[in-house]
């Protein structure tokens, strides 16, 4: 009997071990980070030309600080988001699963960190696209990384 409950908690330890490490690994891996060879405004400038040149299309940035200022709330360092979209890859996805819809437009996050550096992150589309399967695989795991991919290597440190 004791073997049994020894055993048991053994177990339930083992599971609960099992679903910190799963979240902790989670949460580094949903959101990737990349250092910017430039300043914030440049960088911004440089993600908004390479989306250009990529065939894409930006519906705008948001500037985090000025959105903020206008509701009376201060914030420093600067936080900038740079919307993006490609029409026919949305509606693939859209197509597959509308309940995405809520990821898009992607998303360039660009800011300062407290270490004075400027940082560029963004969703791991590649390994969203492994989480969900079928056309969204297909699309943010293939087409989107990639194009993410190249218009980034020029501006991030990696």
């Amino acid at each position: 009997m004791q073997f049994a409950l020894v055993g048991l908690a053994g177990l339930v330890v083992g599971v609960l071990l099992a679903a910190v490490v799963t979240v902790v690994a989670m949460r580094r891996m949903m959101i990737v980070e990349y250092e910017s060879a430039k300043g914030l405004d440049e960088t911004v400038a440089a993600i908004e030309g390479a989306i250009k040149q990529n065939g894409w299309a930006s519906p705008g940035t948001v500037d985090m600080n000025a959105s903020m200022a206008k509701h009376g709330v201060q914030f420093k360092p600067g936080v900038k988001l740079v919307k993006l979209c490609k029409a026919d890859y949305a509606a693939k996805v859209l197509q597959s699963d509308r309940r995405l819809a809520c990821l898009m437009p992607c998303t360039v996050a660009v800011y300062e960190g407290d270490d004075g550096k400027v940082y560029v992150s963004k969703m791991n589309t590649g390994l969203m696209g492994k989480v969900f399967g079928g056309t969204v695989a297909e699309v943010m795991g293939g087409h989107v990384s990639q194009d993410e991919a190249k218009m980034l290597e020029n501006i991030t440190r990696r």
